[in-house]
């Protein structure tokens, strides 16, 4: 019995490894298309993949094999080209065919772009996966009472959020990046408090940063106490490994500057901004009196008045 059961186990896993690798190749081979239709359109290159992975099988569907569809569209009255025929909540319904997957991907915009009931949708900022699943489940687009949460957990486990926030300049580029020949990123790594960190430059993003050193993009967030709503400026500098708990030797303190907040002074040394925080017993959002002193290896002297 217990051998039966380590067999199943192992079947179990080696089918789940097994999808997790499919779910990468379909993702690497669509996510361009996503991208430029979300910049096309507003729809979340997110949602899009996920919808193309679930509805499709991860691209190992009959539909999706037979008749490059990759979204489950069916016919309706609107379409006069080619169709293959399929069970579904009926005997042999009819479903599109479309030359190539990529014609699927633009008709699936257009299906989504053209009924009133999808209107809704985009009021709804793109970076905002969560409601945009929920209001296709809203608005009909499946039966699947559970289909909202199988679209996130998709886009979760895969981490699909990141490309919706590659911006339409980045389409193309975020492609030519090469570890083996581009070495322009790397000579532009500088050293602060004994981490790697890069100064961004314009047509930089955390996608493209994240890709080029193989961080992963929340860990990249993570590291310099970002959340993925926060716009990443000209200039600013970018830690590849999590910051320190205090300034290097040598700086017991920083005397503000004009423009200064908690943040960049984290920055600046290369320290955690919740020490920062802790240190001198401040919020983040507290406004810093030129020429005050910040500390970073310790507590501020308490001072009473």
């Amino acid at each position: 019995m217990r051998k039966l059961l380590l067999f199943i186990l192992a079947l179990y896993s080696l089918s789940a490894v097994g999808q997790k690798t499919d779910r990468q190749k379909y993702v690497r081979k669509f996510k361009k298309i996503a991208i430029k239709e979300m910049h096309r359109t507003g729809i979340p290159a997110s949602i899009t993949l996920a919808q193309g992975l679930l509805e499709s099988g991860n691209g190992t569907s009959f539909l999706a094999k037979k008749a490059n569809n990759h979204f489950g569209i069916k016919c309706h009255k609107s379409w006069h080209g080619p169709y293959v025929r399929l069970d579904d909540d009926r005997p042999q319904e009819k479903f599109r065919k479309y030359k190539n997957a990529e014609q699927s991907y633009i008709d699936h915009s257009r299906f989504l772009t053209s009924r009133d009931r999808y209107n809704f949708l985009f009021k709804i900022k793109s970076s905002n996966y969560k409601k945009w699943a929920k209001g296709l489940k809203k608005a009909g687009y499946a039966t699947d009472p559970n289909y909202a949460h199988r679209l996130i957990k998709i886009i979760e486990d895969e981490k699909l959020y990141q490309f919706d926030n590659i911006g339409k300049n980045e389409i193309d580029l975020i492609y030519q990046i090469n570890n083996t020949n581009d070495i322009a990123l790397s000579d532009r790594v500088e050293v602060i408090n004994n981490r790697p960190v890069i100064r961004m430059k314009k047509g930089d993003s955390m996608f493209i940063i994240s890709k080029y050193f193989k961080i992963d993009m929340d860990d990249l967030f993570s590291y310099n106490e970002l959340i993925k709503t926060d716009k990443v400026k000209e200039n600013q500098l970018i830690f590849l490994k999590r910051k320190k708990r205090r300034a290097a030797r040598g700086y017991p303190y920083h005397l503000v500057k004009k423009g200064d907040t908690p943040y960049s002074i984290a920055q600046e040394y290369g320290m955690r901004l919740k020490l920062i925080l802790r240190y001198n017993r401040i919020s983040r959002d507290y406004k810093l009196p030129e020429g005050s002193r910040i500390y970073l290896r310790g507590r501020a002297p308490l001072v009473y008045k």
